[in-house]
């Protein structure tokens, strides 16, 4: 299902503990950086996600979705990555099943987005995960 509502949101935000951040830079400027270092201040455990990194912020960064260890349930998938390259993440994604597809602000896929949530996935799109937490006081 893609939400959008606020209420949807802060059930989302509230029921999920493991953010798996795609394309997360240890470049301090970045945005993905930034939204990911306050996740992890407000309590949430931050799986990383870039080929290039062999960890960020002292935590072990994977390559792709698919090296994440099983046991390592995932509750939302948020994406810092084009538009384009969405399609892919969300193929990977139910692979490994995790119960959000979040793409920031200005990533939208309309057809990644349906696929996900035909999958059985929660999708927010093209919003910041950061603001809306901020946003709905949590």
């Amino acid at each position: 299902m893609i939400i959008n509502r606020d209420e949807d949101i802060k059930a989302l935000l509230k029921n999920s503990k493991n953010i798996a951040v795609v394309g997360i830079s240890d470049k301090q400027e970045r945005d993905s950086f930034g939204v990911a270092k306050y996740l992890l201040s407000k309590g949430y455990n931050i799986i990383p996600v870039n080929p290039s990194l062999e960890n960020w912020q002292g935590i072990k960064s994977y390559p792709n979705l698919s090296s994440i260890p099983k046991d390592i349930k995932l509750d939302i998938v948020d994406i810092f990555r084009k538009s384009d390259a969405v399609g892919e993440i969300v193929e990977e994604s139910i692979k490994v099943k995790p119960k959000a597809i979040w793409m920031q602000l200005g990533v939208i896929n309309e057809d990644a987005g349906k696929k996900a949530s035909n999958s059985g996935m929660t999708v927010v799109m093209d919003k910041c995960i950061m603001v809306e937490h901020r946003k709905l006081k949590l």
